[in-house]
């Protein structure tokens, strides 16, 4: 039986092992390090990296490695072992403080949108004291930053640092105002819910759009789906309890928080989610939990597919981000409180919030925008383009009364006057959790749902951590100059609900009716990543990121080259994948039934004349039909790919993919799954989707 109090956090130099290692005065400088971003002096990082590779060498790493998140999406790692020679030509174990603090990467095949020329291939790893590091595949890996020689942010994380600093001091500014003195520090913090589908690695080879593309590209429906919601919260089948059960004991050996685990809507798809850590740490325990899922399902011979959409017709996979203030006394900033100035204060971080989304909507839906989320997003499984905000029916009633000057009626009638008469205490959950919302309040927190499920949370974070420090600063701004405290808190949190209440919709976010009251109300409905991409580099969005140092308008720009490039990339990959499957194997799969088909009715003719051959001859004309509009539309595929791929403008060539190659997809598709629905099951070439989703037995 697993100890897991012992087994937590056993491959991790956490602060235990820290305190047990280091000299005191090394580890409280590093503590203060830690806690409050001081500058670390190369002696302790000397004590520090030498009691580091110690406990690693003990645990049997032989190799160290600055572990970063480039902009690929994935993480990247060069080992260097820890071996050096002495004088003698012998071997001696070595890793200094030098080689902890900082490390030289050769970045000249990362993205870096134009930051660089491709000749200048320097690249800077910095290390992040405030995340753990930790031992994997015996190498002891320490979570870095990730920079250009001339110090733009080549990574997710450099960003989420600088944004985290920005609500901490815009924050602090907010609770300063409000009498809190005890607290030093406000910290974003995240617990993200991973969803995932698993398959027989068996089957899953024999499908060449899941290896190269992460999603079949074709495949007829089943019978049987999600219809009978027979899978969500189902008994978990012992295959896949015994990868849940060794993926629970590798996180937790990361002293990764892995809390809960359950099957979802569709079949063979999964759940697991943590309890919340700081943001940026949440961002790298995610990571790790991609890339464990996946490791650990190929040795139960499954294989793990992260793809926003990998099966057409049931429920893709989307990463829950919940998102929340806490400070470093352990207080919740989204808690209602007990008193009527806990009140005000969590209605004025309430409003932040709202009045955030609202002036920047468009960042939020860049920041989870993909080609393969935009597969999921606005279908029955996952909150539409639109980005709103749900708060529930008592907390909108609350702010009614508030910017009504009303009286509110919960237990009793109360005067709505911010901080001078008694609020009502509300409780966390005063309504029902709105899964179509984008952005819903959940009590003491906000989940953010539209987030992919291959996606880093660290760029969705950056915004909303950015977006809502802006509008503290602006908050701040006012009240600090203000003669009355009292009464510009309570203009501000009116002026707040009246100007950005539009924002706020708790009805059903699937129902087409909200498109055209979103269109009335003003919100942009950014449908796919290429309309979204359009505004990343309004000035607004560069102006709110530049002015709080978070990334400058050179940094975006490089962003907003790589996301085009990638979606164009993910796109040509999808394409080509689909031309190959469609060429070598379902064109000639039809042509060897219809053949068979015709063969046999030939032959029942021969030997008996006045047979009924109306089903074969029925069945090849289908085939027949299906067959040409297959062929037709792999040419017209074959002509709108040649097109898109020879465009040199970049603006040209993301709206000839998304116009024109995605729709010319669909044709090829529509006709490869009318075929697999009446060709025998022994001649279609790759494995169905019953194959597939049941395969996990």
């Amino acid at each position: 039986m697993t100890n897991v109090p012992e087994l937590f956090g056993s491959m991790v130099f956490n602060d235990a092992v820290m305190q047990q290692r280091l000299p005191q005065d090394t580890y409280q400088r590093l503590r203060q390090t830690m806690k409050d971003g001081k500058h670390l002096d190369i002696s302790i990082a000397n004590e520090v990296a030498a009691a580091m590779k110690d406990w690693a060498v003990e645990k049997g790493a032989t190799h160290f490695t600055h572990w970063f998140q480039p902009l690929t999406g994935v993480t990247a790692e060069k080992h260097d072992s820890f071996i050096s020679t002495d004088k003698n030509g012998g071997v001696m174990m070595y890793f200094s403080g030098k080689e902890l603090v900082k490390g030289e990467s050769d970045a000249s095949s990362f993205p870096s949108g134009g930051l660089r020329a491709t000749f200048e291939a320097r690249g800077y790893t910095a290390w992040d004291p405030t995340s753990y590091a930790f031992i994997k595949d015996n190498t002891l890996c320490i979570p870095t930053a990730f920079c250009s020689w001339g110090g733009e942010a080549l990574d997710t994380k450099t960003p989420l640092l600088r944004s985290m600093e920005t609500i901490d001091r815009q924050a602090m500014r907010i609770l300063r105002l409000f009498g809190n003195n005890d607290v030093m520090h406000v910290r974003p913090t995240v617990g993200p819910e991973q969803e995932y589908f698993l398959v027989d690695k068996a089957v899953y080879e024999k499908r060449p759009d899941l290896i190269f593309t992460g999603r079949t590209l074709f495949g007829a429906r089943p019978p049987k789906g999600q219809e009978l919601d027979d899978h969500y919260y189902g008994t978990i089948k012992p295959r896949v309890a015994a990868f849940m059960a060794e993926v629970d004991e590798e996180l937790w050996k990361l002293g990764i928080p892995d809390k809960t685990r359950h099957n979802e809507a569709a079949p063979a798809q999964h759940e697991l989610a943590p309890i919340f850590s700081t943001a940026n740490i949440a961002a790298d325990y995610n990571q790790l939990t991609m890339e464990i899922i996946k490791k650990v399902a190929r040795r139960h011979d499954l294989v793990c597919l992260l793809h926003e959409k990998p099966f057409e017709g049931v429920n893709g996979s989307g990463k829950h981000n919940n998102w929340s203030l806490s400070t470093d006394t352990g207080v919740n900033l989204f808690e209602p409180g007990d008193t009527p100035y806990q009140n005000a204060q969590f209605l004025l971080f309430l409003c932040a919030v709202v009045k955030a989304v609202d002036l920047y909507p468009e960042m939020l839906r860049i920041s989870v925008a993909t080609a393969g989320n935009d597969h999921r997003l606005g279908a029955n499984e996952a909150p539409p383009a639109i980005i709103s905000i749900f708060l529930g029916d008592e907390l909108e009633e609350i702010l009614d009364a508030i910017e009504g000057e009303k009286s509110y009626s919960a237990k009793e009638k109360t005067t709505m006057r911010i901080g001078v008469h008694t609020l009502p205490r509300f409780p966390k959950d005063t309504t029902d959790r709105n899964r179509t919302s984008p952005l819903a309040f959940t009590g003491n927190k906000f989940e953010f749902r539209s987030l992919g499920s291959s996606a880093s949370i660290s760029d969705v974070n950056t915004v909303l951590n950015t977006a809502v420090a802006d509008v503290l600063c602006g908050f701040a701004d006012r009240l600090e100059s203000a003669g009355d405290f009292n009464a510009m808190l309570h203009q501000l949190i009116c002026e707040t609900i009246r100007e950005h209440r539009r924002v706020i919709f708790n009805g059903n976010g699937y129902d087409q009716s909200w498109i055209a009251e979103a269109e009335k109300r003003g919100l942009p409905n950014l449908k796919d990543t290429p309309s979204a991409l359009n505004h990343l580099l309004d000035e607004k969005n560069v102006a709110l990121f530049e002015r709080h140092k978070v990334l400058s308008r050179t940094e975006l720009e490089s962003r907003y080259e790589i996301m085009t490039e990638n979606y164009i990339k993910v796109v040509r990959i999808e394409a080509e994948t689909m031309l190959r499957m469609a060429r070598q194997g379902i064109m000639p799969a039809v042509v060897r039934f219809k053949g068979e088909t015709a063969e046999s009715a030939l032959r029942q003719r021969t030997f008996m004349a006045n047979v009924d051959v109306t089903p074969e001859t029925e069945l090849l004309g289908t085939l027949s039909d299906y067959a040409n509009e297959l062929h037709s539309a792999v040419r017209d595929l074959e002509k709108e790919l040649a097109s898109a791929v020879s465009c040199r403008s970049i603006t040209e060539k993301v709206k000839l993919y998304s116009g024109s190659v995605i729709p010319a997809m669909r044709r090829v598709r529509a006709a490869a799954d009318a075929l697999e629905l009446i060709c025998a099951k022994d001649v279609w070439p790759y494995p169905s989707y019953s194959d597939l989703l049941f395969s996990e037995e």
